[in-house]
């Protein structure tokens, strides 16, 4: 039995899984086993599902007359459906149980974020994908997807009062940083007037190692980094930038800041941090925050 409030957020746990759409699917399929080393776990002419690891899947996608990502955004809940469900009506977000999503997920909440109209995905887990782990290119996990929105706020509030998720920094007014466990951000949004859709989606590496191993992979099948390597002010993490053959713009970044103790507050000390301890902040909007090491390409960050 349940002890949270009816009206207390949901309890995500994880950023699970994203849908991508796309006009050719074997073409991405490929990228994704052969440029980014993903496993590929179960498909057919219009869906494919593929992991880095025990999930059953970290990254859908569907048949589609035009590419785009995002559309689809799977978070793990601590809790039970039956409680978040629950708790997001009390909260006037009307979710809808599904138990015909797909492989891997027998029983999902689905609802809709504001402002974007992407489709969210609640879940307690999925099936497991028998897949091991590797030492090769493939990623370590799903690490976070950022998206345009026209109300950053609106997005902040939502992500906080409803599904449990911190704040962890700003970059001025215009693009906000929300955890849901101790990685410094599972979901950030952009605000925008004119652009829409994914901004970008982001994995992990092990170490600065495995991400040369990522990068080299990159380059051995012909696709060149736009911007990076460089270090992230907020978050600090070192990342890269390019880009998949629909256009999609692809993270593959590690170092991120950890949040060890939410009561502390403070993300665990490393020398490259402005200040000790380093809180949740505001940062100004220059190109520093972007990129410690160096400039912003130009087109790099459209809004």
């Amino acid at each position: 039995m349940s002890t949270s409030s009816p009206t207390s957020p949901v309890s995500v746990s994880r950023l699970g899984y994203v849908n991508f759409e796309t006009p050719d699917v074997a073409r991405l399929t490929e990228y994704y086993t052969k440029v980014m080393g993903f496993a590929l776990v179960d498909e057919s002419p219009q869906q494919v599902f593929l992991t880095t690891g025990a999930d059953h899947h970290c990254v859908i996608i569907d048949k589609a007359e035009a590419a785009a990502g995002r559309s689809i955004v799977g978070y793990e809940i601590h809790e039970e459906l039956d409680d978040a469900e629950r708790r997001l009506k009390a909260a006037g977000l009307h979710g809808e149980r599904r138990t015909d999503i797909g492989p891997g997920t027998p029983d999902v909440l689905v609802l809709t974020e504001p402002a974007t109209g992407a489709t969210l995905h609640l879940y307690q887990e999925q099936d497991p994908s028998g897949v091991r782990p590797t030492f090769d290119q493939r990623p370590s996990k799903l690490g976070h997807v950022a998206a345009y929105t026209t109300s950053t706020n609106g997005m902040r509030s939502f992500y906080e009062d409803a599904m449990g998720f911190r704040w962890s920094d700003s970059i001025g007014d215009f693009f906000v940083f929300l955890r849901c466990n101790g990685d410094h951000h599972a979901a950030n949004f952009m605000q925008s007037d004119e652009m829409k859709g994914m901004h970008h989606i982001a994995y992990e590496a092990r170490d600065l190692t495995h991400l040369q191993t990522m990068i080299d992979n990159l380059a051995r099948h012909g696709y060149q980094l736009y911007w990076g390597p460089g270090r992230h002010a907020v978050g600090h993490n070192i990342f890269t930038y390019h880009k998949d053959p629909d256009g999609n713009h692809i993270e593959l970044f590690t170092q991120l800041d950890v949040m060890l103790d939410e009561d502390k507050g403070y993300f665990e000390p490393r020398p490259w941090h402005e200040h000790f301890p380093m809180r949740p902040t505001t940062w100004e909007a220059d190109a520093a925050a972007m990129n410690m090491w160096g400039p912003i390409p130009s087109g790099a960050i459209k809004r």
